[in-house]
């Protein structure tokens, strides 16, 4: 799936078996020539897949791949992804090649962060930072006007395909953006969270899309093209999010930019977290003391952090630390702080940065329970109990939910 790792139960079928034989064909290739014909003959499975609008399919093939081949399922997710946000499209005798980007703010408050619909100024400001910081000459650009946050955001492949198809026609016609956009799902209020704005981008085939893939004098590094998209749009988002801080991120595919985004909110979700506690009780992060557990059916998904004061046993709040398609963490390891790249080596430097030094960290992987009654996600206690977050009952009402 295209951001959150997903489950499936459905028996193999034959497009499944057929998927996963030749994303393992592909990752076993030791030639381009190999590569082109297994990646010709994977395409046009997935195409089909994807025009049918058969995604548990490529699901199945997907999780079957991730538990017996980590490098077909690299293979066959780089297609899926591919396949989902970029096409070729011919217009008036002319092929276009189209890409569907995911603009990410990465965001965190006190308060809330909005979402909804984008005001004119703010689509045209975007426009013009896109073609003055990151578009190569003779693109054509379509974006839709709507902040999204991730939980609005297509996630399957296939949704996000019919995305690109519409905006590929958009951008290439120069014509508005016809997407229904009144029946989209409601924000769930967290303190800190990605934003996006999406676009798609299009350049005659075999022409470069964005400036660093371009020839002198046009040609920019990343680098450059980051810091020019940061300065145009610095002050049109901060008009749009009042009371938040946030970093923009460099303007890429979509797929790509979905898990980036999501990665670099993590840590700021505890330091949110943080901050929280810290305004509403009086606090100091070093009152602070957390537990720390790998959640997950038959292995990690996510990591859960409790946050109890000092001294006191009763989980006040939580925070989800989501893992996603291209991580993983053997059941041996799920409290390791010996690999630097280990989730939970991660989430100790974070909450370390952010002030709070009493952490334990259970071994152990829980089952992913939810609240029977209100949905929410449960925490751990030091007793290795998944309980409900409870904010003391003399706090100030009417906070942000913050799961």
């Amino acid at each position: 799936m295209a951001v959150h790792r997903t489950k499936s139960s459905q028996r193999s079928s034959p497009d499944v078996e057929r998927l996963v034989a030749d994303a393992i064909s592909l990752a076993a290739s030791g030639s381009e020539v190999e590569d082109r014909f297994w990646e010709k003959r994977l395409d046009t499975r997935l195409l089909r897949l994807l025009k049918s609008q058969n995604q548990n399919a490529i699901d199945a093939a997907l999780d079957q791949t991730f538990r017996i081949n980590t490098v077909a399922f690299e293979v066959l997710a780089d297609c899926a992804e591919t396949l989902a946000e970029s096409i070729t499209v011919e217009h008036e005798g002319q092929s276009w090649d189209v890409l569907l980007l995911a603009l990410p703010i990465v965001a965190h408050t006190r308060y809330q962060i909005p979402s909804g619909a984008l005001p004119v100024n703010l689509i045209e400001a975007t426009a013009s930072a896109l073609q003055n910081s990151i578009a190569s000459t003779d693109t054509r650009l379509a974006i839709i006007p709507w902040l999204y946050s991730i939980d609005q955001m297509p996630h399957s492949h296939c949704q996000t395909r019919i995305l690109t198809e519409a905006l590929a026609s958009a951008a290439i016609t120069s014509s508005e953006v016809k997407l229904e956009l009144r029946d989209m799902s409601e924000t769930i209020a967290v303190l800190a969270d990605p934003r996006f704005i999406i676009a798609a981008i299009a350049a005659p085939s075999g022409m470069p899309l964005f400036r660093w893939q371009a020839e002198v004098p046009v040609r920019q590094e990343r680098g450059v093209s980051l810091i020019g998209w940061q300065n145009a749009m610095h002050e049109p988002i901060a008009n749009l999010l009042p009371g938040c801080e946030f970093e923009l991120l460099l303007p890429e595919a979509y797929f790509t930019n979905c898990r980036l985004a999501d990665k670099h909110v993590r840590p700021l979700s505890i330091r949110a977290a943080v901050n929280f506690l810290e305004s509403t009780l009086g606090v100091l992060p070093a009152g602070l003391s957390c537990v720390v557990a790998a959640f997950g059916e038959e292995q990690a998904d996510e990591y859960r952090i409790s946050f109890s004061l000092k001294g006191s046993s009763e989980v006040v709040y939580g925070v989800i630390w989501p893992l996603y398609d291209r991580e993983s963490v053997a059941n041996d390891a799920l409290n390791d702080l010996s690999d630097d790249e280990s989730p939970m080596k991660r989430i100790a430097e974070a909450l370390h940065d952010a002030g709070v030094e009493d952490v334990f960290r259970h071994a152990m992987l829980f089952d992913p329970e939810l609240c029977d009654d209100c949905g929410a996600p449960l925490f751990p206690d030091r007793l290795g109990e998944a309980v409900h977050a409870e904010m003391p009952d003399d706090a100030p009402t009417q906070q942000p939910l913050f799961h």
